[in-house]
């Protein structure tokens, strides 16, 4: 067995994105990835909004667990997959702005835990906001090929 390399570790990060349902459905799509680290870019549009007109909790939500479970999957053999088994958001302030970026960043890699650093910014223009933090548990597991 070889060693991947990065572009195929890239590209199994971004194949394995393209099978996600819900990242198609909120419109988010896979901006960045390098090992360790995973950034998610969301338009800012009236389905994923809540009744002020902010990015709704639950679409910011799935971004950042997006973000840091295929930024913790950058570092995973290629024969697992990666889940996530707990994470915690805090909500710092509306997300309001033209677009959501999400970046998940290892901060410690394990054969089968590991832990995340989650960051969500609303950007307008050139300015970027600080609207949600938080930390991910993710385990990875055999791909045994039954999925």
């Amino acid at each position: 067995m070889t060693a991947e390399t990065t572009d195929e570790i890239i590209a199994r990060v971004r194949d394995s994105f393209a099978q996600q349902g819900l990242m198609a459905l909120l419109g988010a799509e896979l901006t960045d990835v390098e090992l360790g680290r995973v950034q998610i870019r969301l338009p800012s549009r009236p389905e994923v909004s809540q009744q002020h007109g902010y990015v709704h909790a639950g679409a910011t939500s799935a971004i950042a667990d997006s973000a840091g479970g295929y930024a913790a999957y950058t570092l995973m053999p290629a024969t697992s997959e990666v889940l996530t088994v707990e994470y915690k958001l805090n909500l710092l302030a509306p997300a309001a702005g033209d677009h959501l970026e999400a970046i998940g960043t290892v901060l410690r890699p394990g054969r089968t835990i590991s832990v995340c650093q989650l960051e969500v910014f609303a950007v307008e223009g050139d300015q970027r906001k600080l609207v949600a933090a938080g930390q991910q548990t993710l385990i990875s597991i055999p791909d045994d090929g039954s999925r």
